[in-house]
């Protein structure tokens, strides 16, 4: 019976040993060393957007009266799977940090209040929570993904802007080093807001998504980037060229300007036809080449279902 024991103990070892391999192969685990955890704040931030609100419950909801605090700016909406997924994190965070960090909640769904409020008692959502409209959602850079949440600092100050579902532990380390709080071993860098978190920063970027300039003199690439904030993007954005790319790097329009500026800059666009060697004996034609089917774009930013 002991014997039988051992050896059940031995295969439900080896099993989850053989699974650990899979999930982590001892060559990626001796090639990819942990880095140190590392968290990152904008160099000279800037002042956040203002804003007076009324929020569902009746009462206001204003940045300014939060001076002092830290602050978490979220903005999301009820028909978003990764903001419902976060809810319960941030009325942790809320709760483990209430007397010196606030979470103000500007929700973009506009069609339907009593719902939005009914989704949010049901939720249990501890923070204020207000409708953004079209107007705030642009003096924040356009709010392209959902979520997206901003992290003041106790003056008001933009450090951070996060898009997309992070873990949670991520924004306790900087509502911790904001507040002064130890982090342990965790390291702070800062970094220069080239537009990505103020869209009319991107006037700083030396680079560009999805803009090669990597085969440009420096005289070249000066002026590559100055006709890429000179000119406007035509897909409807409002943006200059270097703020389109950063606002919707799937937008194919202002790619194409990019690279027709690119091209006209390096001579590429109409090259000279030089002196032609006498033309040998034709080739074989090689037989076509079956079509590859093209890959669907992702959306650039999630669209609300109908």
């Amino acid at each position: 019976m002991r014997l039988a024991r051992r050896l059940i103990r031995l295969l439900i070892f080896c099993a989850s040993a053989a699974l650990l391999l899979y999930i982590f192969p001892l060559g990626v685990a001796a090639q990819e060393a942990p880095a140190q955890a590392t968290i990152r704040f904008v160099r000279n931030p800037e002042a956040a957007p203002g804003f007076d609100l009324t929020g569902l419950d009746g009462k206001p909801v204003s940045l300014a009266a939060e001076r002092g605090k830290v602050v978490l700016v979220n903005f999301w909406a009820t028909w978003c799977g990764p903001c419902r997924a976060e809810i319960s994190d941030l009325v942790e965070l809320q709760n483990k940090y209430k007397d010196r960090f606030q979470i103000l909640s500007l929700i973009v769904d506009e069609d339907d209040p009593d719902a939005v409020k009914k989704f949010v008692e049901k939720r249990g959502i501890n923070y204020p929570v207000a409708i953004a409209d079209d107007d705030l959602r642009r003096q924040y850079g356009g709010v392209v993904a959902l979520p997206t949440s901003f992290v003041l600092d106790s003056e008001g100050r933009i450090v951070q802007k996060h898009e997309g579902l992070h873990n949670p532990l991520l924004y306790e380390l900087e509502v911790r080093s904001l507040l002064g709080l130890p982090i342990g071993g965790v390291k702070v860098e800062t970094f220069e807001d080239t537009g990505q978190v103020f869209i009319k920063n991107a006037v700083r970027a030396t680079e560009l998504p999805g803009v090669d300039l990597s085969k440009l003199t420096p005289e070249q690439k000066t002026a590559a980037l100055h006709k890429f904030n000179a000119e406007s993007c035509t897909c409807g954005c409002e943006y200059t060229l270097a703020q389109c790319r950063i606002y919707d790097r799937g937008c194919n329009i202002s790619k194409a300007a990019t690279e027709k500026i690119i091209a006209a800059i390096t001579g590429n666009a109409h090259e000279p036809a030089g002196p032609r060697e006498p033309a040998g004996p034709a080739a074989p034609a090689q037989p076509a080449q079956p079509a590859q089917p093209s890959q669907p774009r992702a959306p650039s930013s999630p669209q609300k279902p109908q």
